[in-house]
């Protein structure tokens, strides 16, 4: 069959197996380019492991510190006459390249919030590693089926006390507006931190220190983002922003457990980057498009590969950390320069349909969105006829 995206609403609902191969091959590529890292890391654990900032810490893993890795996703496999998700042929990808680099790759699909997949996990970690020294926690549902309750939960993006009158940009149209939001209930908010706060990572680092797999100088990573004010009404203000308190929360709690082992868990504060999920949030594609190109005209652009790269080189591999006042990581420092916010805090209240095109990188947003799905990426043939199934016919 012949690829080509079909986008819905902040969905893209086909993914181009060849195209997802060479992103993966690609940012591989580039962390060999940047030479080994001595980050202590051996055999790491990628909770989310499939897409974003999850695959990204995975590559670097692999092929930056010569790590064996597992990794956890929840993927649709293909179907008769329908692509997988990009997540599963980003996962058959890099176990193809890290494998072929003599390194160890297993995934394993399911839901990462269950006890079950806990227990997976466990076994799979005695069976083929032994032990693990990082768990990188990356998991970006909307919804959690608790495995102690049996309630779902759903998450909700929305402000917290009173409506929102706040601008926005429509990716498709290409048009900025105004958008009123209105405030989450008690319960959503509730619901928000439930899925997206601390007590998954938690439950994960627990179990697997009753099991024992954890080596000593264990480490682990929760990633968040702060942002500009210019987002924080939506985010960091907001139900989300609950949602990342909880997290504080859960790293501060886990570096007491963990002192036994002389181990660390850290939330590690990440930049603006194009996702599955942040496209659906209000008021972060415009504020992405203006930031990427402020970026990009200062020089200081990284895309996730590169940042990614950044942690773990500047934070992991030894040295005095970029901690804040909380106790988190940070490598948001160069989004929040003065030289760039000042810059993008002076576009926000200018920026209009009319003139996007002079001051925001629309086209750029537009891009890394299709990568996520494996279009537009250099070198390969979106003419060429794809096999779904990746000559895996048994994969449904």
């Amino acid at each position: 069959m012949i690829v080509k995206p079909r986008i819905r609403g902040f969905i893209c609902t086909t993914a181009h197996p060849d195209g997802c191969r060479a992103h993966v091959e690609e940012q591989a590529a580039f962390v060999r380019r940047q030479g080994p890292l001595d980050a202590g890391v051996r055999r790491a654990l990628v909770l989310g492991c499939s897409g974003g900032y999850g695959l990204a810490s995975r590559i670097v893993a692999a092929f930056g510190c010569g790590a064996d890795t597992l990794g956890v996703s929840f993927e649709k496999a293909p179907v008769d006459n329908k692509t997988a998700t990009a997540g599963w042929y980003n996962n058959i990808a890099f176990e193809e390249a890290a494998r072929a680099a003599g390194r160890y790759a297993q995934t394993i699909d399911g839901d990462a919030f269950s006890d079950a997949m806990k227990a997976r996990v466990i076994e799979t970690i005695r069976a083929d590693l032994g032990q693990i020294d990082l768990l990188v926690y990356s998991l970006a549902s909307p919804v959690r089926l608790h495995p102690r309750t049996g309630v779902l939960h759903r998450s909700a993006i929305k402000p917290l006390g009173s409506p929102v009158h706040i601008k926005t940009l429509n990716v498709d149209r290409g048009e900025v507006h105004d958008v009123d939001l209105e405030p989450a209930t008690p319960e959503e908010t509730a619901a928000t931190v439930a899925v997206m706060g601390g007590e998954d990572w938690e439950f994960w680092v627990d179990a697997l220190a009753s099991a024992g797999v954890l080596a000593p100088g264990f480490r682990t990573l929760a990633y968040t983002y702060i942002g500009s004010e210019l987002t924080w009404p939506i985010y960091w203000h907001a139900t989300l922003g609950k949602a990342k308190e909880d997290l504080d929360r859960a790293a501060l709690a886990l570096r007491g457990r963990l002192a036994a082992l002389s181990g660390d868990a850290r939330v590690a504060t990440l930049k603006a980057v194009v996702s599955q999920a942040s496209s659906a949030i209000p008021v972060v594609p415009l504020y992405a498009s203006l930031l990427f190109r402020v970026m990009k005209e200062q020089g200081l652009h990284e895309d996730i590969i590169s940042h990614i790269q950044r942690l773990f080189a500047t934070q992991l591999c030894g040295g005095a950390q970029r901690l804040d006042d909380v106790g988190r990581i940070r490598v948001d420092d160069v989004e929040l320069s003065d030289a760039v916010q000042n810059e993008v805090r002076r576009r926000w209240p200018l920026v209009t349909t009319e003139n996007l095109d002079a001051l925001a990188d629309l086209p750029g947003f537009r891009s890394d969105f299709l990568r996520i799905f494996g279009f537009g990426i250099d070198g390969v043939n979106y003419d060429a006829e794809q096999d779904p199934f990746m000559g895996r016919p048994d994969a449904g």
